[in-house]
């Protein structure tokens, strides 16, 4: 019987002192793993850092047959490094993890275990992650994000460390536009998903290249790349707060034809509604402004990602 070969994709972000050592984690475990090949595929993410990652990536795969490098011409951000790992694998399984050693690669048999016994795809969940306070919360809205506006089982938990089936990943590398985001092309294509309990260590060198711009950024792409329920939602309260305008309408008139003495007063609380309402106008203008922007960017066919250099297209896979 064939060995099914394994790819595991890496992008990496300012990881010079720490990819070395995820390799070498997989290279001592999945030899136990006698059943699979594998193969290593790095994709740098633009390192802002002198092309220290670069040069690591190089020697990583001058060094070790089954490592292959691709170098982005800048930063496309991680879900997009992922999809340029993605395209170039060929593996039956593939498993995408972080370049910073706070996803153990030694634990990614459980999430193999998970796809031989039926899943589609599996994701690690951690009962305790060694992140930042800021990093947890950025996690969580990011969760309530995915099962507000995708679809996503409020029981699953997402992470940056899953294992998913060939025929799941060419259908998300079906997606050609501009703005990918991995956890809904995963929902696009299945959801016979399952969650791995796996350890999170905590990080040793660096810090993590998420800002809050960055986040938010991660969390606009998320509510527009693949749902229109922010436009039904701003469509919602447009007519909420139109009821509202006319029933205030219909009792400020009652009360005038009632109690026509009454002096007209109320400008402080008339600037405070055309305020709110102005600023509400505003947010709704430019969702819908948001996702025209996409359109006119999709329709201009800007790629998702543009590889710069490669380290070499070798056919070596480790294991066989």
């Amino acid at each position: 019987m064939k060995n099914r070969l394994i790819s595991f994709v890496i992008p990496c972000y300012c990881s010079a002192g720490t990819i070395e050592a995820v390799i070498t984690e997989i290279e001592q475990n999945m030899p136990l793993l006698v059943q699979y090949t594998w193969e290593i595929i790095l994709v740098n993410d633009g390192s802002p850092d002198q092309g220290a990652t670069w040069a690591k990536i190089c020697a990583l795969s001058a060094d070790h047959e089954e490592v292959r490098g691709y170098n982005l011409s800048r930063n496309f951000g991680q879900h997009a490094a992922l999809m340029a790992g993605l395209k170039q694998s060929r593996g039956d399984f593939v498993v995408c993890l972080d370049d910073d050693g706070q996803t153990p690669a030694d634990e990614a048999s459980k999430l193999l275990y998970a796809l031989e016994k039926g899943a589609d795809v599996a994701y690690a969940r951690y009962q305790t992650k060694q992140h930042s306070m800021f990093r947890n919360f950025g996690t969580a809205m990011n969760e309530w994000m995915a099962s507000a506006m995708l679809g996503k089982p409020r029981e699953l938990y997402v992470s940056s460390y899953f294992a998913a089936r060939r025929f799941v990943v060419d259908e998300m590398l079906r997606y050609t536009g501009a703005y990918p985001y991995v956890i809904g092309l995963v929902l696009r294509a299945t959801r016979n998903i399952v969650n791995v309990d796996v350890t999170h260590r905590s990080r040793q060198v660096g810090r993590s290249g998420y800002t809050l711009g960055k986040l938010l950024a991660l969390w606009i792409n998320g509510f527009t790349a693949f749902s229109v329920k922010p436009l039904r939602i701003a469509t919602l309260m447009g007519a909420v707060f139109a009821l509202m305008g006319f029933a205030y309408g219909v009792y400020t008139i009652i009360k005038k034809l009632l109690h026509p003495e009454l002096p007209i007063v109320g400008f402080s609380a008339l600037m405070t509604a055309v305020v709110f309402m102005g600023g509400m106008m505003m947010l709704m203008i430019g969702l819908v402004g948001e996702y025209i922007g996409r359109i006119y960017i999709s329709q201009n066919e800007s790629p998702q990602y543009v590889i710069r250099d490669t380290t070499g297209e070798s056919d070596g896979i480790a294991g066989s």
